[in-house]
């Protein structure tokens, strides 16, 4: 049997990346996926038909996380859309890198607002039909950055801790409704971004990694897979770092 077989799972910020692989690695093991995207429509309606092509239900939501408004709209639609809310993965993210002195207050508050009150708004939106139901699964895409910190990105490492934190309290709150929330901290991952990085500055980040690679998308949806199945029932307030041993 799939380890996902007939739940269904709402992923932000699936059109590429590690979202795109969490859905479909869910969509393989029986999820019905819904998906939201910012940008490209193309994108999205090609996502759908990979998805649909694993028998499973799959709908994409054109959708901006980070309004609290779209958040409560998109929870009210898949809602609608699918019988019951199974697994929240917040997945949506940006980064806006740069030294502490060059840094915009822009620069800081798009991180603050895409990546950490993104996940307050589709976990407050989310928690009535959890609560109902009695039942789910929150699943927050922090890093490697928000445990250890990264010159360059405090922004992005302040984001991504305070995830971890927002995770563990919400463990805290709705744990007793049999709700749980857990976070992943991916290391350095391969995606469409890392693919556009100097193959140098790729090696040498790579010899500092025990494991002496970096990670695959489909390696960070296995733990999505983990924490969103009932293999991990009794799991919850934790972080799964999926980092190849660079930080411990």
């Amino acid at each position: 049997m799939k380890l996902l077989e007939g739940k269904n799972i709402l992923i932000t910020g699936a059109s590429r990346g590690i979202g795109r692989a969490v859905a479909l690695r869910c969509a393989e093991q029986g999820a019905n996926i819904g998906f939201t995207y910012l940008s490209s429509v193309e994108k999205g309606e090609a996502l759908v038909t990979e998805l649909e092509s694993y028998g499973v239900k799959a709908v994409g939501y054109r959708s901006d996380a980070s309004i609290l408004l779209s958040a409560q709209e998109l929870i009210k639609s898949f809602t609608k859309d699918f019988s019951s809310l199974d697994a929240l993965v917040n997945n949506a993210g940006i980064t806006r890198d740069n030294l502490l002195l060059r840094m915009s207050e822009d620069q800081w508050d798009d991180i603050m607002r895409v990546n950490l009150k993104s996940v307050y708004n589709l976990t407050k939106s989310a928690a009535r039909p959890f609560m109902k139901q009695r039942s789910g699964s929150i699943i927050n895409m922090s890093s490697v950055v928000g445990a250890k910190g990264n010159a360059g990105q405090a922004n992005y490492a302040a984001s991504k801790a305070g995830m971890i934190g927002f995770t563990k309290s919400i463990a805290l709150e709705l744990g007793s409704r049999n709700i749980r929330c857990n976070a992943i901290a991916p290391g350095f991952i391969e995606t469409e971004m890392t693919a556009q990085l100097d193959p140098k500055m790729i090696a040498e980040w790579e010899s500092g990694i025990p494991l002496k690679r970096s990670g695959k998308a489909d390696e960070v949806a296995d733990a999505v897979i983990f924490l969103a199945s009932d293999m991990s029932a009794y799991i919850t307030g934790q972080v799964l770092h999926v980092n190849g041993g660079m930080y411990t």
